[in-house]
């Protein structure tokens, strides 16, 4: 499942007004902006939008987190839910064999919020993944 995505825009009000308009007929909405002050260097401002299971934590959502663009920048960044911490690890290991770039270890990420557990990497054409588990997220469907 796929936790959120960072989409790098040009203009951030333009941007969140249009993805607000258009995702409000299917239950999403803003919850606020990540100021990039409160954590670590190369952490950018963040405004998140979420949708209904994500803003009520009545199961596992998804968002969308609106970025400023800079000027050359391409790829995408995604959050792939993770069960466990353990999921995370084996992931980026994974993904460290098959000749990922590092962009953070396994860790947690507490500058996000408590129980925020998570690694980075990126493939050969800087596409970002984040391997994340939330503890606060509902355990899976057996």
């Amino acid at each position: 499942m796929i936790d959120h995505v960072y989409i790098s825009v040009t203009d951030i009000e333009k941007s969140l007004n249009f993805y607000l308009a258009a995702l409000a007929p299917l239950g999403w909405r803003a919850f606020g902006k990540y100021d990039s002050a409160a954590g670590p260097e190369g952490v950018p401002d963040l405004y998140g939008i979420g949708d209904e299971n994500y803003m009520s934590g009545a199961a596992v959502g998804s968002s969308i987190w609106l970025r400023q663009r800079h000027p050359g920048e391409t790829g995408l960044y995604l959050g792939i839910v993770c069960d466990a911490n353990e999921q995370v690890d084996a992931a980026y290991a994974a993904a460290m064999k098959a000749g990922g770039i590092d962009e953070g270890a396994p860790a947690d990420r507490t500058y996000f919020a408590a129980g925020y557990y998570a690694a980075n990497v990126a493939d050969f054409d800087g596409n970002r993944l984040e391997f994340v588990h939330k503890s606060w997220n509902r355990k899976p469907r057996i």
